[in-house]
């Protein structure tokens, strides 16, 4: 369907904007703040220890923080080292849709799947704004491809290798990844009737391998809390950090206990997912709807032909998730995988039986993302963020031009519709990775305070702040948490700095403090854009100040 040599350079063009993105600032709150958590691993030399600013962590398990903590002590502590366990696990994602895809279907799909899922709209931004999602996907899906291929081989190699990834997404994210393997290996075993492989000695060699696996998170689970019941965490004591992993963490997520109710829409996936998922979302909505179609005719009578496991895991997953209160974009990811097979077979099913009216209404949909991209890329560089050097126009106008190439290129449809697609996805990313997020993160206090403290050579451990306000991106680029200090306690200390807010800069000049030297930065929550931040004319009335002030 695709030329190798088309669809290496795309894939290729992807990873560079993967790697444009790993120098860019990380984002307040989630990416620095769990930067700082495995920084502090590292420079504590402790492992097994969760601690969030000041607090004792229970909500996530440990394999996200220790990879970042690993890369942290082989390349040092730097933003890219942070997002390069990120990045491979991503890859390592893409590559097992690729096997599942060529399992299920074939080779052609399987590349598809891998292409989809790269070019996925909020794949590539769990690349730049990483979480525990790029990690929890990559093991997820591994694992899923692997136990798939022990049902259709009774291969020990493949049932071992998904207890493995099993243990580690577990170990990543907790019970939400057993329930999404759980959930695709069943529809794919009720699908094909071969319960059979269930009863093999090889699952018991599984069991052992995921429990060996998962060993490492829960002794650190149980030296941080169950050793210690004295530990008042989230308002109780006597805290089993395994019961919680076991039991009560998806609980907690469905029912709002503990981590606080966010979202009781139950329609909230149903919108993410129409971004989540661009440009795809179209091929996407109607691969769904023509997969429901077939196997309703069907009567889910078995077809070799066909496979349940992306349809099934998709509707009962997608299902469940949306009764709960705490609700995120970013939880969608883990599906993200089973919905770029399903897009790809579907895809690919165009091809093959030749349907062109319906391959022509879906380029001229892929038209019309690209379009939008393209629109916004626009004022993204000559209005919101205005290029400010004559080589980002050169460099904009050619990337324009080699797509608009592609554009007028006549060549069979479902080509261009790959092809059209992935540029709708390179052009944006591209556009965000390299001109957008360094010039919104200018904004953002906390990394940009870090680069006056550098400047001045203040001493970064003579920098306190008067409350609990968090400030994660100026505790990683200083490399050193700033402790909380009492006003009380300010004058015991001699030849400090406070960082504050404009509030606590006047309960300071209330309680008679004074100073000379002061540094003022603009502030702007940067993952909770409006409208008139994005305004170049409005813009100053959005933002806050942050300061820093060496008291007298």
């Amino acid at each position: 369907m695709i030329s190798s040599a088309r669809y290496w350079f795309l894939l290729v063009l992807v990873v560079l904007v993967y790697i444009a993105g790993m120098f860019v600032t990380l984002f307040e709150n989630d990416s620095a703040q769990f930067a700082v958590m495995a920084m502090r691993m590292v420079q504590e030399n402790d492992f097994l220890t969760l601690i969030k600013g000041t607090e004792e962590y229970l909500d996530k398990p440990h394999m996200h923080y220790w990879l970042a903590a690993i890369s942290f002590k082989i390349f040092g502590i730097h933003d890219w080292a942070y997002r390069i366990p990120a990045i491979l696990m991503t890859l390592l994602g893409a590559y097992s849709c690729f096997g599942l895809g060529k399992l299920l279907y074939n080779k052609d799909i399987g590349r598809f799947s891998a292409l989809i899922f790269m070019t996925a709209q909020t794949i590539v931004l769990s690349t730049i704004d990483v979480r525990t999602d790029a990690v929890l996907t990559g093991f997820t899906i591994f694992s899923i491809w692997q136990l798939v291929a022990y049902v259709e081989k009774n291969t020990l190699k493949n049932i071992a290798l998904g207890a493995l990834g099993a243990g580690l997404a577990f170990s990543t994210k907790g019970q939400i990844a057993l329930v999404v393997i759980g959930i695709c290996l069943l529809c794919h075993l009720a699908y094909t009737r071969k319960w059979k492989q269930l009863l093999s000695w090889k699952v018991l060699v599984a069991l052992v391998v995921l429990g060996v696996t998962i060993t490492p998170m829960l002794y650190a689970y149980y030296h941080q809390f169950d050793m210690h019941p004295e530990k008042i965490i989230r308002g109780r004591g006597n805290r089993s950090g395994i019961f919680f992993i076991f039991w009560e963490q998806s609980f907690e997520r469905m029912s709002g206990e503990g981590v606080g109710k966010n979202s009781s829409d139950f329609f909230f996936f149903f919108h993410t997912f129409l971004w989540i998922f661009l440009p795809w979302t179209v091929l996407a909505l109607i691969a769904y709807w023509c997969r429901v179609k077939a196997f309703w005719k069907m009567r889910f009578a078995y077809r070799p032909q066909f496979e349940f496991l992306t349809l099934g895991g998709i509707t009962i997953l997608f299902f469940l998730i949306s009764f709960a209160q705490f609700k995120l974009p970013h939880y969608m990811n883990i599906l993200v995988p089973l919905y770029s097979i399903l897009s790809a077979s579907y895809l690919y099913s165009l091809y093959k039986y030749e349907k062109h009216k319906v391959v022509k209404i879906l380029l001229g949909i892929q038209y019309f993302i690209l379009s939008l991209v393209f629109i916004f890329v626009l004022l993204v560089c000559f209005y919101v963020f205005k290029f400010q050097h004559l080589h980002g126009y050169f460099v904009l106008l050619a990337i324009l031009a080699g797509i608009t190439y592609f554009c007028l290129k006549r060549e069979a449809y479902y080509l261009r519709i790959i092809t059209l697609s992935v540029c709708s996805s390179l052009l944006l990313n591209g556009v965000l990775n390299t001109h957008f997020y360094p010039k919104l993160l200018k904004y953002q206090a906390g990394s940009t305070m870090s680069q006056k403290v550098n400047e001045h050579n203040i001493p970064k451990d003579k920098i306190y702040k008067i409350s609990e306000r968090h400030t994660w991106a100026l505790d990683f680029y200083n490399q050193n948490p700033v402790d909380i200090i009492s006003t009380s306690e300010i004058m015991d200390k001699a030849d400090i700095w406070i960082y504050a807010t404009d509030k606590e800069l006047d309960k300071l000049l209330n309680e008679g403090f004074h100073w000379h030297e002061q540094i003022t930065v603009d502030q702007f929550r940067i993952t909770r854009l409006q409208l008139k931040f994005l305004n170049p004319h409005t813009r100053v009335k959005k933002l806050e100040r942050m300061h820093l002030v060496h008291l007298d």
